[in-house]
């Protein structure tokens, strides 16, 4: 499974941002498609994962309400809509694979290579 990050730059606080992730190469074992956040001197966090068939997503509380994750599987790619943008919103975003729903970096199977999202105050 391959997947290549996009969409990430500058923006002011307030505003927002698109990040896609396209996969190629696919297996059942890559069910679900999460997106992770990784803050300067931080660890990498959770912050949305939705389901390749179906309609179930998964969001981390402090992202509810302004991200919304989507995806398009005929263009095997998946989105997170970031609204609301904060500072604390700040990190390289990756996108991830794994089988089933899980909030643990490493219990996902593929990376791809980070988008960097930078909120200005």
């Amino acid at each position: 499974v391959q997947l290549q990050a996009s969409g990430g730059g500058l923006v002011q606080a307030g505003g927002y941002l698109r990040l896609s992730c396209a996969a190629s190469g696919r297996t059942f074992s890559s069910d679900v498609m999460g997106w992770f956040r990784q803050a300067p001197g931080k660890e990498r966090e959770f912050v949305a994962a939705i389901r390749w068939r179906g309609f179930t997503t998964s969001y981390a509380d402090s992202v509810k309400g302004r991200f919304t994750i989507s995806r398009d599987n005929a263009k095997s790619t998946v989105y997170l809509r970031m609204n609301s943008l904060k500072p604390e919103d700040t990190g390289i975003y990756y996108c991830a694979t794994v089988a089933d729903f899980r909030v643990k970096a490493d219990e996902y199977n593929y990376w791809g290579q980070g988008t960097e999202v930078t909120v200005s105050s």
